[in-house]
């Protein structure tokens, strides 16, 4: 029989017993729906990872001096919690040791940051994250200022009372229509002049970047945050990413010299990269992809086994039919590989059913929470792949009893 003959067969028996169908494809449609949701999900989060995430923390060169550190994956333990709570902090005195001592070509911005209450003309907004830094911040960071400017060097030796706000903070505080630049706004109720609008960041994991407003580490606000001489942490923006290892090797050391400890002795602050952070996503989606072949793997073999029992059905349902047809020239192998063809369409219109609904279930956890997705075109191809040969495998024993069938016996089947 010819392949395109077969596979109408298979197509014509689908549609003509859908409830039957539905339930003997719904091994490969889980298996498959899984598959797909699973890698639509890890690829974006692989991709928001990359691009999203490392960007908001100032790129692949970007990196922080803190005294604990900020991103942390896994399990902590209580132990390690109490270490890192009685590291010592980082101190401006810490930054300007290292800053006059460097000799790789880096950037540098102290910062300190609190969440703080922001106000103009009676209204406030609260929740605010206030960031208290040097002028090279925004470059670090890769912000644009939209409207207005960001602050000067000079402004930072000063101290002046000026803001840099995001584009939540500005539409939330001011009324429509109304500019944000030259107004003046309070900060815990010091008085700021806003000088900029930082174009609008977006979000992260659902979170908005948006809702900050940043001035001079020196000025009045600072008082705020937390101690004069302490910082949360010191930025560091390595000229030429390709510098990134020698810059925080030389940080490191530097500190370690400060502190005066010995070779034995373990850190006392951290180092935070989006390298580092890059990597531990990618120990995880690594577990995650490891774990994925046995969970669609079950659902795969069970579908297998449900259409290896319904093509079994078919062939005692259709030996009469056979027994014609080998009556007519046809031979053993023409039957074998038309119960194949059979088995493997019906395989793969579950796995097409599959691919569907997990497009279905990625867009809609995307749509419905933070979680990104992107599709991985191979994982199609995959998918496909996985449907015949589960329908190949699962169709093998079936043909085999009907091309093995007496052409007499079966035709004096009822």
């Amino acid at each position: 029989m010819p392949l395109l003959e077969a596979v109408r067969l298979a197509l014509s028996s689908i549609r003509a017993q859908k409830l039957k169908s539905f339930f003997s494809l719904i091994g490969v449609l889980i298996g498959v729906t899984f598959l797909i949701a699973v890698v639509s999900i890890v690829q974006g989060m692989n991709v928001y990872m990359t691009n999203k995430f490392a960007n908001a923390i100032g790129g692949v060169n970007t990196f922080q001096l803190q005294s604990r550190p900020g991103m942390t994956f896994g399990n902590v333990t209580e132990a390690m919690w109490k270490e890192w709570q009685r590291r010592p902090k980082i101190t401006v005195e810490d930054a300007a040791y290292v800053e006059a001592r460097m000799r790789t070509p880096v950037h540098f911005s102290r910062e300190a940051e609190t969440n703080i209450a922001v106000g103009y003309r009676g209204k406030n907004a609260t929740g605010i994250d206030l960031e208290a830094v040097d002028a090279e911040f925004f470059d670090i960071k890769h912000w644009n200022v939209d409207d207005g400017r960001a602050f000067a060097p000079q402004e930072v030796d000063v101290g002046a009372p000026v803001v840099v706000i995001g584009t939540d903070l500005a539409e939330g505080l001011f009324p429509a229509g109304v500019k944000p630049v030259g107004k003046t706004i309070t900060i815990g109720g010091i008085p700021y002049r806003v000088i900029g609008v930082v174009e609008k960041q977006g979000t992260l994991f659902g979170i908005s970047l948006d809702r900050f407003a940043v001035v001079p580490i020196t000025s009045p606000a600072r008082r705020l945050i937390d101690r004069p001489h302490v910082i949360e942490d010191l930025q560091i923006q390595a000229d030429d990413p390709s510098q990134m290892p020698q810059a925080v090797d030389e940080v490191t050391t530097l500190m370690r010299i400060r502190r005066g400890l010995k070779p034995n002795e373990p850190d006392n602050f951290a180092i935070d990269t989006a390298q580092e952070a890059l990597d531990q996503w990618g120990k995880i989606s690594h577990i995650l992809f490891l774990a994925l072949p046995g969970l669609v793997g079950i659902s795969l073999v069970v579908g297998g086994i449900v259409i290896m029992n319904i093509m079994l059905m078919s062939v005692v349902e259709r030996t009469r039919e056979i027994g014609i047809r080998k009556a007519l020239g046809a031979r053993n192998q023409d039957i074998l590989a038309q119960f194949v063809v059979e088995s493997a369409t019906l395989s793969l219109a579950g796995a097409v059913f599959g691919i569907g609904s997990g497009l279905g279930l990625a867009f809609v956890v995307r749509a419905l929470t933070p979680l990104p997705a992107a599709v991985a075109p191979w994982s199609i191809g995959l998918a496909v792949g996985l449907g015949i040969l589960v329908g190949m495998i699962a169709g093998v024993y079936p043909a085999r009893q009907a091309s093995r069938l007496d052409p007499i016996v079966a035709l004096g089947h009822e």
